[in-house]
């Protein structure tokens, strides 16, 4: 059985003053058989693993692939691993879009969050453009093999991939249940065709894209969907927490 897991991606959001009071908000909520993930920017992981307990995971919206070195604006693992960060986004749409993440830079990454003890929540979708023209299912399959490249089964199996079709991120569109459903699925056969069906049945895929409180649990309900990466919803906590116990 796998664990739904409900990530907040806050993106450029919230100062540390904001996330003081958030986590105030937040503080000692939990739902069993949820596992809640807060991917906050890099300025206030300090603050949220320092005011938060075990019930609440800690995520990074990146992570280089060097230990060290002359990467002017990135973090290294070893530095995200001294503040006990749990999980770290790679490849969100917006990181490949406006920086430049290839699917070669996003393995990159994906194996130096494992080398660390870090778990990858890898993001995956396509383009509008590609979905109208038929090609969703062709674009996460060409993400997800070029992101696993390489990893054991056992690492598969931890892995968390999130599927987001771009055209659906903060835009207030969605995909119908279904079709997500349907696209999570195939991520999930072409895991069992490049390991077997028991690595694919092990990996958690989350569903995001305008996701809040209202939607959440049209989602869950899905089969092949184990949680969500949500935006803006997350940024508000009484909303987080609408989240999260939708998750259960």
């Amino acid at each position: 059985m796998r664990t739904p897991i409900i990530a907040g991606n806050w993106k450029m959001n919230k100062t540390i003053v904001e996330t003081k009071a958030f986590l105030d908000e937040i503080k000692d909520f939990a739902v069993d058989g949820v596992e809640a993930v807060l991917c906050v920017p890099y300025t206030d992981l300090a603050i949220v693993k320092e005011n938060i307990g075990d019930y609440i995971k800690i995520g990074s919206q990146n992570i280089h692939w060097a230990e060290t070195g002359a990467f002017t604006g990135e973090i290294s693992p070893l530095m995200l691993k001294e503040l006990r960060v749990e999980y770290a986004i790679i490849g969100h749409s917006e990181r490949r879009e406006m920086f430049g993440e290839t699917d070669e830079t996003v393995n990159k990454r994906v194996h130096a969050a494992f080398k660390h003890g870090i778990t990858p929540i890898v993001c995956v979708g396509e383009k509008l453009e590609e979905r109208e023209a038929g090609k969703t299912k062709e674009i996460v399959k060409k993400q997800t093999i070029a992101a696993i490249k390489d990893l054991a089964s056992e690492q598969v199996k931890q892995l968390v991939i999130a599927y987001e079709p771009i055209w659906a991120i903060g835009t207030g569109k969605s995909s119908t249940a279904e079709d997500a459903n349907e696209v999570i699925g195939f991520i999930r056969q072409v895991i069992a065709d490049q390991y077997d069906q028991q690595v694919a049945n092990e990996v958690r895929v989350q569903y995001g894209g305008s996701v809040k409180p209202e939607n959440i649990s049209t989602y869950l309900n899905q089969p092949e969907i184990d949680g969500a990466l949500v935006g803006g919803a997350s940024l508000d906590p009484t909303s987080f927490k609408s989240l999260v116990e939708g998750g259960k």
